[in-house]
């Protein structure tokens, strides 16, 4: 089965029973086999939201599940950094982040085309070197 690259919202939304995608998130990863993975840009932006929304215990249990080998943790190389600032440029229009353009520059290295996240309107704006369009989960 092919990995799936996380971005944030599911991270947090996995955490926090009263978030919107929750439930659906949830679901789909109990019912899914792919490999999770992470990219490194995520993390500390997936750490904070947790801690200051939720708590030092739902950031731990993040960081645990890293340890414990359920997510994969993804580096940025410096190409994925070069990608990462053409693709700022070039959508700077629409205001795409850091995070999620590094997840894109990621995604190309990695060629994956599944990406788990909550935000439709910038991983939908993207068009990915290595496929079409990215399948957005759940």
């Amino acid at each position: 089965m092919p990995s799936i690259l996380v971005d944030t919202g599911p991270l947090y939304a996995m955490a926090d029973q009263d978030d919107d995608w929750h439930a659906r998130v949830v679901g789909f990863l109990k019912r899914s086999q792919a490999e999770l993975i992470v990219s490194i840009a995520v993390l500390p932006e997936a750490a904070y939201l947790l801690a200051t929304h939720l708590g030092l215990e739902a950031e731990q249990k993040l960081i645990h599940s890293f340890v414990n080998g359920e997510m994969t943790l993804e580096h940025l190389t410096l190409q994925d950094l070069q990608r990462t600032l053409e693709l700022l440029n070039r959508y700077a229009a629409a205001r795409i982040g850091f995070v999620d353009a590094a997840v894109v520059a990621t995604a190309e290295r990695l060629r994956i085309s599944r990406i788990l996240t909550t935000d439709r309107r910038d991983f939908s704006l993207i068009r990915p070197r290595h496929c079409k369009a990215f399948e957005l989960l759940p």
